[in-house]
């Protein structure tokens, strides 16, 4: 059985819905599980000390989940054309993991949501590929053999899978934006086997 973490940090809903849709891509595929992870706020004014489970949504990420998978989905709303602060400072947590290179060699893809069509989805995408190529995870996007990319009014780039929220971040996902993210679900599962170490 090959483990796809899908982590992620959501604020308004978007990415947590772009998270579900990746997960049901990662479980078409036989011998598959998807692990939908979060991360908790960070605070302006002093450490901040979250509850070690969520109200809702899915649980908070440990390094052992970061650590342990067979492949990674990183998805961020959009933060000035950067991930969010939380996901971040969880990622500056690892480095232990990138001195034992524990997740060098593994596929890894990235989402994001933003409030307009031009809010930097792009940008924010290659600021999620730059630690995992520290940590030597193999980046995998979306192949034009997606035809959705040409044909979407909405989100969608070959970087990965993205969604355009709205002013109000209340817009639901488009069904090109939900087949996107099931297609990266569905090649990160498919890659997970197809790199995984041979006995």
């Amino acid at each position: 059985m090959k483990t796809v973490l899908i982590l992620y940090y959501s604020r308004h809903g978007a990415t947590a819905d772009m998270a579900h849709h990746i997960a049901r891509g990662v479980e078409s595929i036989d011998l598959a599980q998807a692990l939908l992870r979060t991360v908790p706020p960070v605070s302006s004014v002093c450490e901040a000390t979250a509850d070690s489970i969520p109200a809702t949504g899915a649980p908070y990420a440990s390094l052992d989940d970061f650590r342990d998978c067979s492949a990674l989905a990183l998805g961020s709303p959009g933060r000035f054309g950067n991930m969010a602060a939380p996901l971040k400072y969880f990622l500056e947590s690892t480095s232990n993991l990138w001195l034992s290179g524990a997740m060098a060699g593994k596929p890894a893809g990235v989402f994001t949501s933003t409030s307009s069509l031009h809010g930097g989805q792009e940008s924010t995408l290659l600021s999620m590929m730059t630690p995992l190529l520290h940590h030597g995870m193999l980046l995998t996007g979306l192949p034009y053999t997606e035809a959705r990319l040409l044909s979407t009014q909405t989100g969608g780039t070959p970087y990965g899978p993205s969604h355009v929220a709205g002013s109000g971040n209340d817009r639901p996902l488009s069904e090109d934006e939900q087949k996107l993210c099931f297609a990266l679900g569905k090649r990160l599962a498919k890659l997970a086997h197809q790199l995984a170490p041979q006995p």
